[in-house]
């Protein structure tokens, strides 16, 4: 992950965990939508605002690849990272891991389509170029 990726600190609370008192598989999804939400928030404003002010434009996830190496427990104190990989003419390509300090117990590929009336569209230039940038 690169020194200059977005960290994004959250806990583990009861609600994310199953029986077992872990993780569950699924909260790592909510957890990584929160990093790329926060990314996004950080570098373009609101996606509330983006969506508004750029005609209905959203994204969507179009594709995730996950690989649970170990698990985290409740009242962990976990940081998501996320970076840039890749920008294409409509997706961003970022990678994303969860880390419990300097362990990663969570590494995601994701492919993030930018689209408005159900039909892809380019990337804004200016979210390209700050993205660009990180």
């Amino acid at each position: 992950m690169p020194p200059d990726a977005h960290a994004l600190p959250l806990r583990v609370y009861y609600e994310d965990t199953d029986f077992s008192g872990f993780v569950y598989h699924a909260s790592y999804l909510r957890f990584m939508e929160r990093g790329r939400t926060e990314l996004l928030r950080g570098l373009a404003g609101d996606q509330s605002d983006l969506h508004r002010e750029a005609d209905g434009l959203v994204f969507v996830v179009r594709r995730m690849s996950l690989d649970y190496l170990k698990p985290a427990r409740m009242d962990d104190t976990l940081t998501v990272l996320t970076a840039t990989r890749e920008l294409r003419g409509a997706s961003m390509h970022l990678d994303q891991e969860v880390r419990r300090g300097d362990e990663t117990l969570v590494r995601a590929e994701v492919v993030v389509a930018c689209v408005r009336d159900g039909r892809a569209v380019r990337l804004p230039e200016a979210l390209r170029r700050t993205l660009t940038r990180r």
